[in-house]
């Protein structure tokens, strides 16, 4: 079976999730409109510091643009935009919190086996 999305080809599911989640920061952001929701993008910032305002608005439109999370833009001077996930977006909780125990506990075996190498 093959999977067509944004004029590309996926053989897979697992390939077409990996595309749409793969960015370097979207997990973060997912694991963060997960705990507290919506967001503004000062809000991301704050709680995703080590990513610079242009990434991080790059990931947003992507992850947008896939339908994972959910832009409203009130019509308010000075703008005040949101994000918040999708209900498909929702879907995601058990594969990111996964994610993040796995990485937890992996940061915790590194540490066991440091003075292994």
């Amino acid at each position: 079976m093959i999977i067509q999305y944004k004029d590309k080809e996926f053989f897979t599911g697992k390939d077409l999730a990996l595309s749409v989640i793969g960015g370097r920061w979207k997990i973060a952001i997912i694991w963060c409109l997960l705990h507290q929701s919506p967001l503004r993008l000062s809000e991301i910032q704050r709680k995703l510091p080590q990513v610079n305002q242009r990434m991080l608005i790059r990931q947003l439109r992507e992850l947008e643009e896939d339908k994972v999370i959910t832009r409203t833009v009130y019509p308010v001077v000075p703008p005040k935009v949101e994000y918040q996930l999708s209900e498909i977006g929702l879907r995601l909780e058990p594969v990111v919190t996964s994610i993040c125990d796995w990485g937890d506990s992996f940061a915790v075996f590194l540490e066991e086996n440091a003075d292994k190498t």
